[in-house]
């Protein structure tokens, strides 16, 4: 396996605001304790804080990485030599493949906090997944870096 020659990674973080309704799911989880005293008021808060943090931080932060000749997406690795071309989705086309656009079979590594997104098709006749839908920060760059790899997997 040879590294592509225009590497991508990008991991989707989590939005600020998913970082305060943390702190405030701990606020509530102190206020649900305060009956019982300080103590247990503090560890309300550190532990709802830390808890919901925790689910914020698993469920934010999938990455994207195009490595050698796979990409990876959150846990599905795929061969660039099985994927077609590639689509960049503005805000309103991603949100209509989100939507009725969208195939069932589809693979959808989507994340509602990411307005753009890039729609590449799956070519291998073994596949039933018709395309793979990926939210992304930087589509265009991520769409470069696909073709480098298919280029040198190819030559």
């Amino acid at each position: 396996m040879q590294l592509s020659a225009t590497p991508y990674e990008e991991r989707l973080t989590a939005p600020r605001s998913w970082w305060f309704l943390s702190f405030l799911i701990g606020v509530s989880f102190a206020l649900v304790l305060l009956p019982f005293g300080t103590l247990p008021m503090l560890g309300g808060l550190v532990g709802g804080t830390a808890a919901a943090a925790v689910v914020a931080s698993s469920y934010g932060s999938p990455r994207i990485r195009v490595v050698g000749d796979s990409l990876i997406a959150g846990e599905a690795r795929i061969p660039v030599s099985a994927l077609g071309s590639s689509e960049v989705l503005d805000p309103d086309e991603a949100r209509a493949w989100r939507t009725y656009k969208a195939d069932v079979r589809a693979f959808l590594l989507l994340r509602s906090y990411i307005p753009r997104a890039l729609r590449v098709e799956v070519t291998d006749p073994e596949d039933p997944t018709p395309y793979l839908y990926l939210s992304t920060r930087e589509p265009e760059a991520l769409a470069a870096a696909i073709e480098a790899a298919k280029t040198t997997t190819k030559a």
